[in-house]
């Protein structure tokens, strides 16, 4: 049985600032290139049935860095709508609404998390058939796919809220005993021989 990977793209401007960003088709910034070039050191010797990406290009340049093979894109794979806080941190709407948890509101003129739940439910469908061949690859973003991860150990979308995700990582969902399972989470890749890290967290 094959595994799924989840493979979020590296850094945009907007991710390194922490605002919200879903239909807004941002390139990577330098670094989140170099991200996605340490990505495909990290996957070298990775063999996919099959990629999916979003049709997002932060999400297809940083397959084509990382040396993928993006079969198709999936308009499912799409990042959380954010309607109307589309461009805003979280710190800027909470000014305007104290209580306000994506998890659980959604976004005016957005997605709830049902439905994101339910586009992220409809990739599931279609990949987890093809595990019988081997691996599957998805490259994705921060919020869908952990709703993905969520949903694929039979949690609620909610639940991604216990699934941080950073910029430029992997994670490995699974099987054991028979039982859907999450392997890894939220892997970065090695940092390039000689480089600093530093104390930052990538968004």
């Amino acid at each position: 049985m094959g595994e799924i990977l989840l493979i979020r793209h590296g850094e945009t401007a907007w991710t390194a600032s922490h605002r919200h960003t879903s239909y807004t088709d941002l390139e990577l910034t330098p670094d989140g290139e170099r991200q996605a070039r340490a990505l495909g050191v990290m996957l070298a010797g990775r063999r996919f049935v099959r990629v999916l990406a979003s049709p997002r290009q932060r999400a297809l340049r940083t397959a084509q860095l990382a040396g993928l093979d993006v079969d198709a894109t999936d308009p499912d794979l799409a990042e959380w709508s954010y309607g109307e806080y589309e461009g805003r941190t979280t710190a800027d709407i909470q000014e305007e609404h104290p209580q306000w948890n994506i998890w659980t509101d959604g976004c005016p003129g957005g997605e709830s998390p049902s439905q994101v739940g339910e586009r992220l439910d409809r990739v599931l469908a279609r990949v987890t058939p093809l595990l019988d061949r081997g691996t599957v690859g998805l490259v994705g973003h921060g919020h869908s796919l952990r709703v993905l991860g969520a949903r694929w150990i039979g949690l609620p979308p909610s639940a991604g809220a216990r699934l941080r995700l950073d910029t430029a990582t992997v994670s490995v969902l699974g099987h054991e005993h028979g039982r859907q399972v999450i392997q890894r989470w939220n892997q970065p890749a090695p940092p390039p021989p000689g480089t600093d890290p530093g104390p930052g967290v990538r968004h």
